[in-house]
């Protein structure tokens, strides 16, 4: 892993902690069309398809980004693999962006 994903990494835990990560691609398909999410983020190793739905469903709504993360580095953060993530806190999706473009 690389290390300036251990600070994404760590940014994501924090969303966790506070109840403001969602996991799963059809809990973060609802929560974007509803309008309540800040920030969806894509696990590297997510599958081409997933990639580019996620990517049409949020366009114009909210960021979609693809994480320097894979899956099994993700593990921890779920009770079940997950490729597709959403955070729902505008100043918690700030600190993973900038996370991301460090």
């Amino acid at each position: 892993m690389p290390h300036d994903a251990n600070g994404l990494l760590g940014a994501l835990g924090l969303c966790r902690k506070a109840g403001k990560l969602l996991h799963g691609y059809d809990r973060v398909e609802e929560a974007v069309i509803r309008g309540k999410v800040s920030l969806v983020l894509l696990a590297c190793d997510a599958s081409p398809r997933t990639k580019q739905h996620m990517q049409d469903t949020c366009e114009g709504l909210v960021a979609c980004e693809v994480m320097p993360l894979e899956t099994a580095s993700l593990a921890a953060l779920t009770p079940r693999p997950a490729a597709v993530f959403a955070v729902t806190d505008d100043n918690l999706a700030r600190l993973c962006a900038n996370q991301l473009t460090r």
